[in-house]
């Protein structure tokens, strides 16, 4: 078996962006105010804090906060550094501590990295929401969209299916930092080697730093190193667009399965010729909207527990993690074909 090449990825340096808008709330009246402009939060707010904003699936869940923000009449709004940057969004979240916002809901780009950030966060009576980090025992609440072992084992059980159970293939992650990427990975891997031994996994787990261009390049050189290689798993949502791009060019479509983590609206042409088989997800604005209400729910002094209905689709009863009693699954995982892409308006 050869070695994979992977490519070193160089520091990324850029400017911060925030972003949001929101509901103002003035007491007996609400009146809706802008905050596309803002570049701070003040007391009371809900802000949410992307691991990397410019890409299709943050800019879905901003719609989510923008919802939370008309129906609760908080004032809420997204930001998040746009690099994939731990270290950006340690120094974004460390600001917003020192404004005082009421809650701060955080999809860490490396949780281990904003642990400490997070108690600080904690520390200074805010609460703390947490998405895509299951291993943190620092936020008050992390709300899963689903049990992300059953989410992995899906996306393997469909990649094999489309590879006949035989030949060789690759995982994408975001990072290797990106706990609920490693996860989905593993889980996809651990049931590959118990139940379809005819498959085989090239070397480990390959960075795309949630960058559809990265991932293009490294599928072609991989396509290179390896010409029998037929099967890819995607973590990233960027993954599924780069990679499904490289399978096109080299008209690999009829000889490839290309399985995971994707947005309708930005796989729909892949899905469509066939250089992306399947994608599965959950609707970010969905999990947006959730998390903000989560973190309204203990603003308001209740508990989130097994059972607690956050009145978003998905989220509507939710179940205790049995291993971490700071995380709660919802049943929001979706999935779509060619066939069933289109009934998606996201």
């Amino acid at each position: 078996m050869r070695k994979i090449a992977l490519f070193s990825l160089a520091a990324l340096v850029a400017s911060v962006s925030l972003a949001g808008c929101g509901m103002a709330d003035t007491g007996s009246k609400k009146e809706e105010t802008s905050a596309s402009d803002d570049k701070s939060a003040s007391a009371g707010d809900y802000v949410n804090v992307v691991k990397l904003t410019g890409i299709a699936w943050f800019d879905r869940m901003k719609t989510g906060v923008e919802d939370f923000a008309k129906e609760s009449g908080k004032k809420a709004f997204q930001t998040g550094p746009d690099t994939n940057s731990p270290e950006k969004q340690v120094g974004i979240i460390q600001g917003l501590i020192a404004q005082k916002p009421a809650v701060l809901a955080i999809i860490p780009s490396d949780p281990a990295a904003l642990d400490a950030v997070i108690k600080q966060a904690t520390g200074a009576g805010i609460k703390v929401i947490t998405q895509e980090a299951p291993a943190l025992e620092s936020p008050d609440a992390d709300i899963e969209a689903f049990d992300n072992k059953n989410y992995g084992e899906s996306i393997m059980g469909g990649l094999a299916k489309c590879m006949g159970e035989k030949g060789q293939y690759v995982q994408f992650v975001g990072t290797l930092t990106a706990a609920t990427h490693m996860e989905w990975a593993q889980a996809g891997y651990d049931l590959q080697k118990e139940k379809y031994s005819g498959m085989e996994r090239l070397g480990t787990e390959v960075e795309s730093n949630n960058s559809a261009d990265e991932a293009y390049k490294k599928t072609k050189q991989l396509l290179q190193a390896n010409p029998e290689l037929k099967g890819f798993q995607g973590g990233s949502s960027e993954d599924v667009i780069g990679i499904g791009r490289a399978i096109a060019e080299a008209g690999l479509q009829a000889d490839t399965c290309v399985y995971g983590t994707g947005v309708p609206s930005q796989s729909i042409k892949g899905l469509e010729d066939g250089s992306i088989d399947e994608i599965y997800f959950w609707d970010p604005a969905a999990a947006g909207q959730a998390m903000m209400k989560a973190g309204q729910l203990l603003v308001e002094g209740k508990k989130i527990e097994t059972g607690t209905d956050l009145g978003v689709e998905g989220y509507t009863k939710l179940t205790q993690s049995p291993t971490n009693p700071k995380v709660f699954y919802g049943t929001a995982d979706l999935s779509a074909t060619k066939d069933t892409v289109g009934k998606y308006n996201f």
